[in-house]
């Protein structure tokens, strides 16, 4: 099992395969750096689209070799996202990344229904792999980024995506906790009931290779501690691979907060689409855009 972002970078190099990755708005220092590094080690050929003179220029300040790169001129970040998503739609690129170019321009242009990546009645969700120092192995994240609230097809959709994540992490059967206030059932919660039926379709099967449970609270679902504390009975049993959220104002500020707080790296990716799509936050830092780079090799 990969229990850290290296191990999955390991993971990466041993399948001795290079994919091509089109960047959208290229000229960023902490993507360019991550960019560089993954073509060092191999594993990848980048397409930078956008300035060419603002690509070199940005090369040349961190000491990197832009000849390394093919650069694609572009007139406007909404122009490079097109052409970005355009050459993975043709199959001159295995991958599509978010440059400096805005997430909804971005987004536009990656779910547009005729030149687009969605796949045919596909929930577009998103689901990332965590490492921090206080917990012993990945945690799988979702989603923290594209649903606000999700009804219960999108969170069967979010659990699916997750599981067939965490087992190319070589998890066969990922334990999944349904995040929620409490362990409790409650009228006040409307997740409770998508809970119960998720954890129902779980046990027949429906939702399959995962052992689920839910609404646990963060410590039911990671600390083995709260479980004897708490004597909540739960297959979970305080090690959660998969943590489900029942909004992204949930999601979003745990996940940050274990970046800012907790010293979290992440690797995450769009999941619905052909092919793999890596949205991160223009302010993530340049080895979590590495390891989401290294993470899209594994998926594609």
């Amino acid at each position: 099992m990969i229990r850290t972002l290296e191990q999955m970078v390991e993971k990466v190099l041993t399948l001795k395969k290079k994919h091509r990755i089109a960047v959208a708005w290229a000229q960023d220092t902490y993507t360019i750096g991550a960019l560089s590094k993954a073509v060092k080690k191999g594993f990848i050929e980048a397409i930078l689209i956008g300035k060419p003179s603002e690509i070199i220029k940005t090369c040349k300040t961190q000491g990197i070799n832009d000849k390394i790169f093919t650069l694609v001129e572009s007139e406007n970040e909404i122009q490079a996202s097109s052409d970005a998503v355009r050459l993975a739609k043709t199959c001159k690129a295995d991958i599509v990344m978010k440059g400096l170019v805005g997430t909804d321009k971005f987004l536009r242009a990656v779910m547009d229904k005729e030149n687009g990546l969605m796949l045919a009645d596909a929930v577009l969700s998103y689901v990332c792999a965590i490492e921090i120092p206080a917990y012993h192995k990945l945690l799988f994240i979702t989603d923290p980024a594209v649903i606000p609230f999700p009804d219960l097809d999108q969170k069967v959709e979010m659990a699916r995506y997750a599981i067939a994540m965490a087992q190319k992490f070589g998890i066969k059967k990922p334990k999944v906790a349904l995040i929620g206030a409490s362990e409790k059932m409650s009228h006040h919660f409307r997740y409770s009931d998508d809970y119960l039926i998720m954890c129902k379709m779980a046990e027949q099967d429906q939702i399959k290779n995962c052992i689920m449970d839910g609404p646990l609270d963060l410590f039911l679902a990671c600390d083995k501690k709260s479980i004897e504390i708490k004597g909540v009975d739960t297959p979970v049993n305080g090690e959660a691979d998969i943590l489900l959220f029942p909004s992204l104002e949930s999601s979003n500020p745990f996940y940050k907060g274990l970046m800012l707080f907790a010293g979290g790296e992440l690797a995450g990716l769009l999941r619905g689409t052909e092919k793999p799509v890596i949205v991160m936050s223009r302010s993530e830092s340049e080895i979590s855009k590495y390891f989401c780079i290294a993470l899209s090799c594994l998926m594609a």
